[in-house]
């Protein structure tokens, strides 16, 4: 007998009735028997849909009266220990490697409560399970069947029915959705959604036709409506003009895009086993989590000189997203989302479109996650990963000083990319990690996508009297003001992790003597952070400074500390009051840069329960202890930022605007790292040849 039917009879004895026996026998014995757990995983590989199978059973065994009040939120790896990780790849090459136990965390709603319980897969046992009382720490990730079962109680809702057709609507062509409500310092003490309209007839752009003034909140737990207001009626914008569907378009169409081909003659220069990419010089995992998407880990690079891997990024990846709307009106005060602990960019990944979302030379991975009922969903093609080409250089140089001898030298730039694309909403983002040769580490987001918008009697703009807290980009509709704040978080282990943070400050000084004609000249002058404090930077331009993470215990030759520094982002400073109740929220958006202690538990920067929080587990607040960094295991957060004004090329959709930051070797190799890479084969294209 296995241990999985030894765990059922404890949990229910032969004196259980004939229908509780056929009833689990059939819902929770039959996933247990059909599902193995092979015995050698990388020790940070995501679950599988066995895994997450196991663990909705075992979960569901313990609470076999909520089976109707039990809801899965986050279920995902619970990660070994670091030093068990970075352990386990030092011997990852002798045949007797071990991979650390498989365990697993989940995230439950049962019975109106929160429970964070821990599962261990190797023994098909719940080690523990917490219950989080009340909602003063917040609530967890949404659900999409939640949102979707709030969406659609507008529209069997008498009133909001007669409200429709106050306004000359068809009922048939509203499509609603779910929106969180954030903290403006009450006491709620229970999940709640606010669920708007937008209107379809004619076009398939709902997020610029919404229905405005009306707004349903909706209790989740018992999924009902506790509260409806029809304030006033403004012209639902029209369609003309929305349509962005190939197949729907008329000419004239715009600028003609002559075609492109990918040909690699000698086939992918990378390998995937697993979730281990291999590439050039660069190894690392690309896990996959419902709530941060992608996550990059044990990125090391080959040292030629050295003649072995140098670990760079122990993990990367988004931690929050902030998006705070600038309309302080009733119908739109509380959208200030943060999107990834709220909705999840993991759970909002979409299947990536061959030849349009990756080239031709992509190679895709598909990713699972735990939808509500806890069963396994599959997102077919949600990663892709390919080598890029741009015609970009990676190093050049032309010599012609040497008499009657020209010596050209260049290499052509290929990198190597990982992405996946999450819709949240309106937006699309496209998240992407690039890996160069040369040691950087490129990471980018683009965000496109139909911004939300709010309808207004206006269709010129002198005709506005009044605040409208956006862009007049069309006839009764305004894109609204915003921000966007993308919060990294990057555990850089630079040759080991025991690293510091350094400020190198580019200072001015004045020639205080007569050998020089010059006034003035620039020199660096490094501070290395001691505290948590020291390390809350302001990316200034007018006093500019290296950010760098070095190893105080590795030197080159030489004798300079070897390191990796960050090239921030676009970065801004919050416009919000630091008591305005998202703001508070969103506190860690205060700096561009943090640094903290590296800490297991301290991954989200928003909290572990966003929805509906109130700021009071957040990195703003972690960082307050003010803990010693200096020669320690560290975490680099880096908030990346615009404010977004939107304007009339915005509309329909948004052409991709990109932002993007770069993680750049720094003294970490002793020269050039790329001198000897040699030139790939041309490969043969007309009118087009190579110099002799």
């Amino acid at each position: 007998m296995d241990s999985a039917t030894k765990k059922l009879q404890l949990l229910f004895p032969p004196s259980s009735t004939l229908f509780l026996f056929f009833f689990f026998f059939f819902f929770f014995f039959l996933p247990l028997t059909t599902f193995s757990i092979p015995q050698q995983y990388h020790p940070l590989d995501p679950l599988t849909p066995s895994e997450l199978a196991h663990v909705r059973t075992l979960i569901a065994a313990s609470y076999p009266s909520s089976s109707h009040n039990l809801t899965f939120h986050y279920v995902a790896l619970l990660e070994p220990p670091k030093p068990t990780v970075l352990s386990w790849l030092s011997d990852a090459t002798a045949s007797s490697a071990a991979a650390p136990p498989r365990r697993a965390v989940a995230i439950a709603r049962i019975d109106g409560a929160t429970h964070e319980i821990t599962v261990d897969l190797s023994t098909l046992s719940i080690l523990s399970d917490e219950t989080i009382a009340g909602g003063r720490r917040g609530y967890p990730m949404l659900t999409f069947e939640e949102q979707t079962a709030a969406s659609r109680l507008p529209l069997t809702y008498p009133p909001f029915a007669a409200s429709i057709k106050k306004r000359g609507l068809k009922l048939s062509d509203v499509v609603c959705g779910a929106w969180t409500v954030g903290w403006f310092g009450g006491e709620e003490g229970r999940r709640v959604f606010k669920v708007l309209c937008f209107y379809v007839e004619g076009s398939p752009s709902l997020y610029v036709r919404p229905i405005e003034g009306i707004t349903t909140v909706v209790d989740v737990e018992e999924m009902r409506v506790i509260g409806y207001r029809d304030r006033r009626r403004v012209p639902v914008p029209k369609a003309e003009g929305t349509e962005y569907r190939a197949s729907h378009l008329a000419p004239p169409f715009g600028p003609h895009l002559g075609g492109m081909a990918v040909v690699q003659p000698e086939g992918p220069g990378f390998r995937i086993e697993g979730h281990t990419v291999r590439w050039a010089n660069w190894v690392f995992h690309l896990g996959f989590d419902i709530r941060a998407g992608p996550v990059i880990s044990l990125a090391s690079i080959y040292d030629l000189e050295k003649q072995r891997y140098r670990r760079v990024l122990y993990k990367g990846y988004i931690s929050e997203q902030f998006i705070p709307y600038m309309d302080p009106t009733e119908d739109w005060y509380y959208k200030a989302f943060l999107d990834i602990g709220e909705y999840g960019f993991g759970l909002c990944a979409v299947p990536l479109e061959p030849l349009s979302d990756c080239p031709a030379n992509a190679v895709f991975m598909d990713q699972y996650y735990a939808g509500q009922d806890g069963k396994p969903v599959k997102i077919p093609n949600a990663f892709c990963i390919f080598e890029r080409s741009a015609g970009n250089v990676m190093w050049r140089h032309t010599e012609t000083a040497i008499p009657g001898e020209v010596i050209r030298e260049v290499r052509p730039e290929v990198s190597l990319v990982a992405r996946m694309v999450s819709t949240v909403g309106n937006y699309d983002y496209i998240i992407d990690w690039e890996f160069k040769p040369s040691g950087s580490i490129i990471v980018q987001v683009g965000h496109t996508g139909v911004l939300e918008t709010k309808g207004v009697p206006y269709t010129h703009v002198n005709q506005i009297k009044e605040a409208v807290y956006g862009t007049l980009f069309a006839e009764n509709t305004v894109g609204v003001y915003h921000d966007h704040f993308w919060t990294y978080y990057l555990d850089l282990d630079v040759d080991g992790d025991a690293n510091s943070f350094v400020k190198a400050k580019l200072v001015r000084k004045r020639v205080r003597d007569n050998d020089s004609p010059r006034k003035s000249y620039w020199t660096v002058v490094r501070e290395t952070a001691k505290t948590e404090s020291d390390a809350r930077i302001q990316v200034d331009y007018l006093n500019p400074a290296e950010l760098l993470v070095v190893n105080p215990n590795k030197k080159t030759k030489l004798g300079n500390y070897v390191g990796y520094r960050l090239i921030p982002g676009p970065v801004c400073s919050p416009l919000l009051s630091d008591d305005d109740f998202p703001q508070i929220r969103a506190a860690f958006t205060k700096y561009p840069v943090w640094v903290t202690p590296y800490n297991e538990s301290e991954k989200w920067a928003g909290g572990l329960y966003a929805d509906q929080s109130r700021g009071d587990d957040t990195l703003a607040v972690w960082s307050l202890r003010n803990r010693k960094i200096e020669s320690q295991d560290i975490v680099l957060w880096h908030n990346m930022a615009f404010h977004h004004v939107p304007y009339q090329e915005d509309f329909p959709v948004m052409p991709t605007r990109t932002a993007g930051f770069e993680l750049r070797p720094t003294n970490f190799f002793e020269s050039n790292p790329v001198l000897k890479t040699r030139i790939p084969k041309h490969v043969p294209w007309p009118n087009c040849t190579s110099s002799p």
